[in-house]
């Protein structure tokens, strides 16, 4: 897909013209102008070698590459293809035993809304990581969020990301994505862990100085629509419990921002069943 006007031109403009998710307020002010800065700095970067090559960016997932941890994650399995990416914004849930000082808090789960960056991944990879790090200068909104039209005028701020689905826990213990663009549903993923490592010990930290949660691989599992297979969360920020339960409520939240890659592509081949 080409765009008529350069992506990173028309990012520019829309980034300060656009309604944000949340929109700026007292209550809602960046916590971190460094991190803000860093982005914005970046973008006009961009802008200006745009201007002077003519250069014209395309929305080619295929040339969009995942980064990789240190201690690397299995890779996408043969045959699939990218079909989705988004900017992950909530919070990491947990319980503790109130009693239990030295109890260590339980994961309870997560819920995020998600925002589409699909483009940002295929043509400026350098700029998508700094997208959750900066989002996480911004508090959440205290309003759910709604799909298009209802909600066409939400974004991620400050990168302009527009609204694309939700994250939540189905049933408790099942990561479940609903992803959208423009009202549309592109994909339900139900999933199941594959695999986790550990967060760069660079990643960035949370409002409250958090460590990054880990890098995951999700297997998508029925009933799971539009053939997504797998699901990477990369590029975490915030997130983690602190290490016991001393002074800590029955059940809190602690916000986080990751990049969610999503896969696509035929349905594994089942295994024959052995006849002894």
């Amino acid at each position: 897909m080409r765009f008529v006007t350069s992506l990173t031109l028309a990012m520019a403009t829309l980034a300060l013209a656009a309604p944000t998710y949340p929109e700026l307020s007292d209550e809602a002010a960046p916590r971190n102008l460094d991190a803000v800065s860093e982005y914005f700095n970046l973008l006009a970067r961009k802008v200006q070698i745009s201007k002077a090559t003519l250069y014209i960016p395309q929305c080619d997932l295929s040339k969009a590459k995942m980064p990789i941890a240190p201690e690397p994650l299995p890779p996408v399995s043969e045959g699939l293809w990218l079909k989705h990416v988004a900017v992950g914004r909530g919070s990491q849930n947990y319980t503790c035993d109130a009693g239990n000082a030295t109890a260590v808090p339980q994961g309870a789960g997560a819920v995020a809304s998600l925002f589409n960056v699909s483009c940002i991944a295929a043509a400026y990879p350098d700029l998508l990581t700094l997208v959750p790090k900066v989002s996480m200068q911004f508090n959440l909104s205290t309003e759910p969020l709604q799909p298009a039209p209802a909600g066409r005028h939400i974004r991620l701020g400050p990168s302009n990301a527009a609204f694309g689905g939700d994250h939540f826990f189905h049933d408790g213990k099942t990561p479940f994505f609903h992803l959208q663009e423009d009202g549309r549903r592109i994909g339900d993923a139900y999933c199941g862990l594959n695999s986790s490592t550990p967060a760069p010990a660079d990643a960035a930290v949370g409002q409250g100085g958090e460590r990054a949660v880990p890098w995951l691989k999700l297997l998508a599992k029925e009933p799971s629509t539009d053939d997504i297979r797998e699901v990477y969360r990369l590029t975490t920020v915030g997130g983690t419990a602190p290490k016991s339960c001393a002074d800590m409520p029955e059940s809190f939240q602690v916000q986080y921002a990751a990049v969610y890659w999503f896969y696509a592509g035929p349905a594994p081949p089942e295994e024959e069943e052995i006849v002894a």
